[in-house]
Protein backbone atom coordinates (compact mmCIF):
# COMPACT_ATOMS: atom_id res chain seq x y z
CA UNK A 1 0.00 0.00 0.00
CA UNK A 2 1.41 3.42 -1.27
CA UNK A 3 1.83 6.17 1.74
CA UNK A 4 3.02 9.72 0.98
CA UNK A 5 6.00 10.74 0.65
CA UNK A 6 5.41 13.35 3.75
CA UNK A 7 3.91 10.81 5.71
CA UNK A 8 6.71 8.26 5.04
CA UNK A 9 9.50 11.07 6.17
CA UNK A 10 7.61 11.50 9.81
CA UNK A 11 9.49 9.81 12.55
CA UNK A 12 8.66 8.67 15.71
CA UNK A 13 8.28 11.25 18.08
CA UNK A 14 10.49 11.48 21.52
CA UNK A 15 7.77 12.76 22.95
CA UNK A 16 5.96 9.80 22.31
CA UNK A 17 8.46 7.41 23.62
CA UNK A 18 8.66 9.99 27.26
CA UNK A 19 5.14 9.86 27.49
CA UNK A 20 5.04 5.99 26.56
CA UNK A 21 7.48 5.75 29.62
CA UNK A 22 5.90 8.10 32.02
CA UNK A 23 2.59 6.09 31.82
CA UNK A 24 5.16 3.34 32.58
CA UNK A 25 6.69 4.56 35.71
CA UNK A 26 3.27 6.07 36.48
CA UNK A 27 1.26 2.39 36.15
CA UNK A 28 4.29 1.16 39.14
CA UNK A 29 3.62 3.35 41.53
CA UNK A 30 6.02 6.24 40.74
CA UNK A 31 5.15 9.75 41.20
CA UNK A 32 5.99 11.56 37.68
CA UNK A 33 5.92 15.18 37.83
CA UNK A 34 5.01 16.24 34.14
CA UNK A 35 6.40 19.69 33.15
CA UNK A 36 6.25 18.30 29.41
CA UNK A 37 3.02 19.53 27.78
CA UNK A 38 1.61 23.01 27.49
CA UNK A 39 -1.46 22.28 29.33
CA UNK A 40 -2.69 24.77 31.84
CA UNK A 41 -3.73 22.85 35.12
CA UNK A 42 -5.52 26.21 36.10
CA UNK A 43 -9.28 25.74 35.48
CA UNK A 44 -11.25 28.60 33.78
CA UNK A 45 -13.26 31.38 35.36
CA UNK A 46 -16.29 30.17 37.08
CA UNK A 47 -18.29 32.34 34.55
CA UNK A 48 -17.02 30.81 31.79
CA UNK A 49 -18.04 27.23 32.91
CA UNK A 50 -21.20 28.52 33.46
CA UNK A 51 -21.65 30.00 29.56
CA UNK A 52 -20.58 26.23 28.78
CA UNK A 53 -22.89 24.72 30.58
CA UNK A 54 -25.93 26.81 29.73
CA UNK A 55 -25.27 26.29 26.14
CA UNK A 56 -24.90 22.61 27.08
CA UNK A 57 -28.01 22.18 27.95
CA UNK A 58 -29.62 23.53 24.89
CA UNK A 59 -30.31 21.03 22.17
CA UNK A 60 -29.65 23.17 19.16
CA UNK A 61 -26.01 23.72 20.61
CA UNK A 62 -25.05 19.98 19.14
CA UNK A 63 -26.26 21.33 15.45
CA UNK A 64 -23.61 22.69 12.70
CA UNK A 65 -23.00 26.54 13.48
CA UNK A 66 -21.98 27.60 9.80
CA UNK A 67 -22.51 31.20 10.54
CA UNK A 68 -20.26 32.99 13.12
CA UNK A 69 -23.03 34.74 15.49
CA UNK A 70 -22.31 38.30 15.36
CA UNK A 71 -22.18 38.80 19.34
CA UNK A 72 -18.91 36.48 18.78
CA UNK A 73 -17.88 38.75 15.82
CA UNK A 74 -18.45 41.76 18.34
CA UNK A 75 -16.53 40.60 20.78
CA UNK A 76 -13.56 39.85 19.00
CA UNK A 77 -13.77 42.97 17.73
CA UNK A 78 -14.22 44.88 21.27
CA UNK A 79 -11.54 43.10 22.82
CA UNK A 80 -8.28 43.54 20.44
CA UNK A 81 -9.70 47.15 20.19
CA UNK A 82 -9.69 47.55 24.47
CA UNK A 83 -6.44 44.90 24.29
CA UNK A 84 -4.35 46.06 21.25
CA UNK A 85 -6.02 49.47 20.02
CA UNK A 86 -6.63 47.47 16.73
CA UNK A 87 -9.73 46.97 14.86
CA UNK A 88 -11.08 44.28 13.28
CA UNK A 89 -14.60 43.94 11.91
CA UNK A 90 -16.43 40.82 10.49
CA UNK A 91 -14.74 40.45 7.13
CA UNK A 92 -10.78 40.61 8.97
CA UNK A 93 -11.27 38.09 10.93
CA UNK A 94 -11.95 34.18 11.23
CA UNK A 95 -12.74 31.49 14.14
CA UNK A 96 -10.48 27.89 14.01
CA UNK A 97 -9.81 25.13 15.85
CA UNK A 98 -6.70 26.35 18.06
CA UNK A 99 -3.70 28.20 16.32
CA UNK A 100 -2.53 24.59 15.69
CA UNK A 101 -5.28 24.25 13.32
CA UNK A 102 -4.43 27.50 11.25
CA UNK A 103 -1.24 27.52 10.69
CA UNK A 104 -2.01 23.50 9.59
CA UNK A 105 -4.32 25.30 6.67
CA UNK A 106 -2.85 28.69 6.11
CA UNK A 107 -0.33 27.45 3.55
CA UNK A 108 -2.97 26.08 1.55
CA UNK A 109 -4.20 29.59 0.77
CA UNK A 110 -0.74 31.39 0.09
CA UNK A 111 1.40 29.10 -1.42
CA UNK A 112 1.95 26.68 -4.50
CA UNK A 113 4.50 23.38 -4.33
CA UNK A 114 8.12 24.82 -4.10
CA UNK A 115 6.85 28.07 -2.93
CA UNK A 116 9.05 28.99 0.30
CA UNK A 117 8.14 30.11 3.09
CA UNK A 118 10.88 31.46 5.90
CA UNK A 119 10.69 30.30 9.00
CA UNK A 120 12.87 30.25 12.65
CA UNK A 121 14.00 27.71 14.39
CA UNK A 122 13.88 26.44 16.79
CA UNK A 123 10.38 26.66 16.86
CA UNK A 124 7.05 25.22 17.51
CA UNK A 125 7.13 22.52 14.82
CA UNK A 126 3.58 22.82 13.49
CA UNK A 127 5.82 26.30 11.85
CA UNK A 128 7.65 24.19 9.81
CA UNK A 129 5.27 21.00 9.13
CA UNK A 130 1.94 23.40 8.02
CA UNK A 131 4.05 24.73 5.09
CA UNK A 132 5.10 20.96 4.38
CA UNK A 133 1.82 19.97 4.00
CA UNK A 134 0.96 22.69 1.38
CA UNK A 135 3.99 21.35 -0.87
CA UNK A 136 6.41 24.46 0.05
CA UNK A 137 9.81 24.44 0.79
CA UNK A 138 10.60 25.68 4.49
CA UNK A 139 13.43 27.72 4.89
CA UNK A 140 14.81 28.02 8.72
CA UNK A 141 16.51 31.01 9.84
CA UNK A 142 18.41 30.32 12.88
CA UNK A 143 16.76 32.26 16.49
CA UNK A 144 19.68 33.23 18.89
CA UNK A 145 20.15 33.80 22.13
CA UNK A 146 22.49 36.19 21.37
CA UNK A 147 19.94 38.35 19.71
CA UNK A 148 17.20 37.59 21.79
CA UNK A 149 16.10 34.57 19.86
CA UNK A 150 14.46 37.63 17.85
CA UNK A 151 14.52 37.01 13.85
CA UNK A 152 17.54 38.45 11.64
CA UNK A 153 16.61 39.73 8.69
CA UNK A 154 19.81 41.00 7.94
CA UNK A 155 21.04 37.01 7.80
CA UNK A 156 18.26 36.20 5.18
CA UNK A 157 19.60 35.86 1.36
CA UNK A 158 18.27 38.61 -0.42
CA UNK A 159 17.46 35.45 -3.16
CA UNK A 160 15.20 33.59 -0.16
CA UNK A 161 13.38 36.40 0.65
CA UNK A 162 12.74 37.52 -3.01
CA UNK A 163 11.46 33.72 -3.33
CA UNK A 164 9.28 33.59 -0.14
CA UNK A 165 5.69 33.59 -0.13
CA UNK A 166 5.31 33.66 3.79
CA UNK A 167 7.79 34.50 7.05
CA UNK A 168 6.10 32.81 10.22
CA UNK A 169 6.93 34.90 13.45
CA UNK A 170 6.05 33.98 17.43
CA UNK A 171 6.23 36.22 19.68
CA UNK A 172 6.01 35.81 23.00
CA UNK A 173 7.29 32.13 21.57
CA UNK A 174 6.64 28.73 22.49
CA UNK A 175 9.71 26.98 23.39
CA UNK A 176 11.91 29.96 23.35
CA UNK A 177 10.10 32.35 25.93
CA UNK A 178 11.16 35.57 23.65
CA UNK A 179 9.31 39.10 23.29
CA UNK A 180 9.40 41.45 20.48
CA UNK A 181 8.90 44.89 20.96
CA UNK A 182 6.94 47.57 18.53
CA UNK A 183 10.48 48.09 16.91
CA UNK A 184 10.74 44.49 15.62
CA UNK A 185 7.26 44.35 14.54
CA UNK A 186 7.86 47.95 12.17
CA UNK A 187 11.47 45.82 10.61
CA UNK A 188 9.16 42.64 10.50
CA UNK A 189 6.68 44.58 8.35
CA UNK A 190 8.99 46.51 6.63
CA UNK A 191 10.90 43.70 5.59
CA UNK A 192 7.55 42.00 4.12
CA UNK A 193 6.86 44.93 1.85
CA UNK A 194 9.94 45.12 1.06
CA UNK A 195 10.00 41.81 -0.74
CA UNK A 196 6.17 40.99 -0.79
CA UNK A 197 6.15 38.74 1.42
CA UNK A 198 2.98 37.73 3.96
CA UNK A 199 3.69 37.41 7.98
CA UNK A 200 1.95 34.64 9.81
CA UNK A 201 2.21 36.35 13.08
CA UNK A 202 1.15 33.77 16.36
CA UNK A 203 0.02 35.99 19.04
CA UNK A 204 -0.85 32.91 21.88
CA UNK A 205 0.83 34.32 24.61
CA UNK A 206 0.75 37.78 24.99
CA UNK A 207 -0.94 37.48 28.16
CA UNK A 208 1.43 35.73 29.69
CA UNK A 209 4.60 38.18 29.81
CA UNK A 210 6.10 38.94 33.32
CA UNK A 211 8.28 41.17 32.95
CA UNK A 212 8.03 44.35 30.96
CA UNK A 213 4.87 45.72 29.73
CA UNK A 214 2.09 43.80 28.77
CA UNK A 215 2.26 41.57 25.20
CA UNK A 216 1.37 43.63 22.09
CA UNK A 217 0.05 42.55 18.65
CA UNK A 218 1.78 42.59 15.45
CA UNK A 219 -1.51 44.67 13.77
CA UNK A 220 -0.99 47.53 15.73
CA UNK A 221 1.96 48.71 14.02
CA UNK A 222 0.79 50.77 10.93
CA UNK A 223 0.65 49.21 8.24
CA UNK A 224 0.89 45.46 9.52
CA UNK A 225 -2.66 44.70 7.92
CA UNK A 226 -1.23 45.29 4.47
CA UNK A 227 0.55 41.95 4.94
CA UNK A 228 -0.17 40.11 7.01
CA UNK A 229 -2.04 38.06 10.06
CA UNK A 230 -2.19 37.20 13.17
CA UNK A 231 -3.33 34.28 14.86
CA UNK A 232 -4.70 34.80 18.62
CA UNK A 233 -5.75 31.92 20.93
CA UNK A 234 -8.15 31.16 23.61
CA UNK A 235 -6.08 28.73 25.19
CA UNK A 236 -3.71 29.80 27.14
CA UNK A 237 -5.10 33.17 28.00
CA UNK A 238 -8.31 31.96 29.79
CA UNK A 239 -7.60 28.69 30.19
CA UNK A 240 -9.29 26.80 27.69
CA UNK A 241 -6.75 24.49 25.40
CA UNK A 242 -9.70 21.57 24.93
CA UNK A 243 -12.16 23.66 23.52
CA UNK A 244 -9.72 24.56 20.70
CA UNK A 245 -10.74 28.28 20.34
CA UNK A 246 -8.71 30.92 17.74
CA UNK A 247 -8.79 33.12 15.69
CA UNK A 248 -6.83 34.72 12.53
CA UNK A 249 -7.04 38.38 12.14
CA UNK A 250 -5.63 40.60 9.83
CA UNK A 251 -5.65 41.35 6.27
CA UNK A 252 -9.03 40.99 4.63
CA UNK A 253 -8.05 39.27 1.12
CA UNK A 254 -6.17 36.48 3.13
CA UNK A 255 -8.75 36.64 5.38
CA UNK A 256 -11.92 36.16 2.87
CA UNK A 257 -9.27 33.77 0.67
CA UNK A 258 -9.18 31.32 4.17
CA UNK A 259 -12.48 31.54 4.71
CA UNK A 260 -13.40 29.98 1.25
CA UNK A 261 -10.88 27.25 1.82
CA UNK A 262 -12.15 26.59 5.19
CA UNK A 263 -15.76 26.29 4.10
CA UNK A 264 -15.02 23.58 1.75
CA UNK A 265 -12.96 21.60 5.27
CA UNK A 266 -14.81 22.55 7.87
CA UNK A 267 -18.68 23.53 9.53
CA UNK A 268 -17.18 26.29 12.30
CA UNK A 269 -16.73 25.52 15.97
CA UNK A 270 -19.76 24.26 17.86
CA UNK A 271 -21.90 26.65 19.97
CA UNK A 272 -20.71 25.68 22.63
CA UNK A 273 -17.51 26.80 22.23
CA UNK A 274 -18.82 30.65 20.59
CA UNK A 275 -20.72 30.53 24.20
CA UNK A 276 -17.25 29.97 26.23
CA UNK A 277 -15.48 32.65 23.71
CA UNK A 278 -18.27 35.08 24.19
CA UNK A 279 -17.61 34.65 27.94
CA UNK A 280 -13.98 34.74 28.34
CA UNK A 281 -14.10 37.75 26.02
CA UNK A 282 -16.58 40.13 27.29
CA UNK A 283 -17.26 39.12 31.16
CA UNK A 284 -14.46 40.26 33.85
CA UNK A 285 -11.11 40.49 32.84
CA UNK A 286 -9.16 40.27 36.59
CA UNK A 287 -8.58 36.22 35.20
CA UNK A 288 -6.17 37.25 32.86
CA UNK A 289 -3.87 38.94 35.38
CA UNK A 290 -4.37 36.17 38.02
CA UNK A 291 -2.92 34.32 35.56
CA UNK A 292 0.09 35.93 34.93
CA UNK A 293 0.78 36.29 38.61
CA UNK A 294 0.58 32.24 38.75
CA UNK A 295 2.40 31.27 36.20
CA UNK A 296 4.98 34.32 36.75
CA UNK A 297 5.38 32.37 40.58
CA UNK A 298 6.05 29.61 39.42
CA UNK A 299 8.64 30.56 37.03
CA UNK A 300 10.38 32.50 39.86
CA UNK A 301 10.04 29.51 42.34
CA UNK A 302 11.36 26.79 39.33
CA UNK A 303 13.99 29.10 37.87
CA UNK A 304 15.36 30.81 41.69
CA UNK A 305 15.53 27.03 43.11
CA UNK A 306 17.44 25.75 40.58
CA UNK A 307 19.72 28.91 40.37
CA UNK A 308 20.37 28.39 43.67
CA UNK A 309 21.28 25.24 43.30
CA UNK A 310 23.94 26.42 41.25
CA UNK A 311 22.32 25.68 37.82
CA UNK A 312 22.59 28.90 36.34
CA UNK A 313 19.48 28.82 34.19
CA UNK A 314 18.23 32.11 32.23
CA UNK A 315 14.86 33.94 34.05
CA UNK A 316 12.69 33.61 30.83
CA UNK A 317 10.28 36.74 30.69
CA UNK A 318 7.23 35.22 28.68
CA UNK A 319 5.11 32.17 28.25
CA UNK A 320 4.29 29.37 30.80
CA UNK A 321 7.60 27.71 29.89
CA UNK A 322 10.88 27.93 30.79
CA UNK A 323 13.71 27.38 28.16
CA UNK A 324 17.27 26.30 29.68
CA UNK A 325 20.55 25.69 28.03
CA UNK A 326 21.76 22.41 28.91
CA UNK A 327 24.52 22.18 32.52
CA UNK A 328 28.00 22.64 31.33
CA UNK A 329 28.88 19.02 32.14
CA UNK A 330 25.76 18.02 29.76
CA UNK A 331 25.64 17.49 26.11
CA UNK A 332 23.08 15.27 25.12
CA UNK A 333 19.11 17.30 25.58
CA UNK A 334 17.67 13.97 24.53
CA UNK A 335 19.44 11.99 26.81
CA UNK A 336 19.30 14.76 29.39
CA UNK A 337 15.27 13.82 29.49
CA UNK A 338 15.07 10.41 29.34
CA UNK A 339 17.53 10.04 32.36
CA UNK A 340 16.01 12.84 34.55
CA UNK A 341 12.49 10.91 33.81
CA UNK A 342 13.55 7.63 34.57
CA UNK A 343 15.94 8.73 37.28
CA UNK A 344 14.68 11.42 39.29
CA UNK A 345 11.08 11.22 37.96
CA UNK A 346 10.37 14.88 36.16
CA UNK A 347 9.29 15.18 32.68
CA UNK A 348 10.22 17.36 30.30
CA UNK A 349 10.84 18.12 26.44
CA UNK A 350 14.52 17.70 25.04
CA UNK A 351 15.04 21.40 22.57
CA UNK A 352 16.16 19.27 19.90
CA UNK A 353 12.09 18.57 19.39
CA UNK A 354 11.80 21.87 18.18
CA UNK A 355 14.49 22.03 15.13
CA UNK A 356 17.55 22.85 14.36
CA UNK A 357 19.21 25.16 17.15
CA UNK A 358 17.45 23.44 20.22
CA UNK A 359 19.86 21.12 20.22
CA UNK A 360 21.42 20.95 24.06
CA UNK A 361 18.64 23.12 25.62
CA UNK A 362 15.50 21.85 27.43
CA UNK A 363 12.12 23.08 28.30
CA UNK A 364 10.22 23.09 31.26
CA UNK A 365 6.19 23.90 31.18
CA UNK A 366 4.80 25.49 34.45
CA UNK A 367 1.86 23.23 34.63
CA UNK A 368 1.77 22.13 38.64
CA UNK A 369 2.20 24.28 41.74
CA UNK A 370 5.02 26.38 43.42
CA UNK A 371 5.11 23.78 46.12
CA UNK A 372 5.34 21.09 43.09
CA UNK A 373 7.54 22.98 41.20
CA UNK A 374 10.11 23.29 44.15
CA UNK A 375 9.98 20.11 44.58
CA UNK A 376 10.64 19.59 40.92
CA UNK A 377 13.53 21.25 41.50
CA UNK A 378 15.31 19.39 44.12
CA UNK A 379 15.20 16.60 41.83
CA UNK A 380 16.50 17.94 38.90
CA UNK A 381 19.59 18.98 41.01
CA UNK A 382 20.12 16.09 42.45
CA UNK A 383 20.02 13.83 39.14
CA UNK A 384 22.20 17.25 37.92
CA UNK A 385 24.71 16.50 40.52
CA UNK A 386 24.65 12.52 40.28
CA UNK A 387 25.80 13.22 36.37
CA UNK A 388 29.31 14.56 37.66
Amino acid sequence: MYISQLTSSLTGNILQELEAKRAELAAAGEDIINLSAGTPDIPPALHIIKAVMKAAEFPGSYQYTLVVPSELTEAVSHWYASRYGVRAGPDEQLTLYGSQEGFAHIFHVLCDPGDVVIVGTPGYPVFSFGPLMAGAVVYKTPLRPENGFLIDFDSIPADVARRARAIIASYPSNPLGAVADGDFYERLVSFAKRYDIVVIHDNAYSEIVHDGPPGGSFLAVPGASDVGIEFNSLSKSYCLTGLRISFALGNKEIIGAFKRLRSNIDYGLSSIDHAAAISALTGPQDFLENNRKAYRGRRDVLCGALRKGKWDVPVTPATMFTWFPLPGHCADDVAFCKGLLEEAGVMCVPGSSFGEGGEGWVRFALIESEFRLAHAASRILWYIGSLR
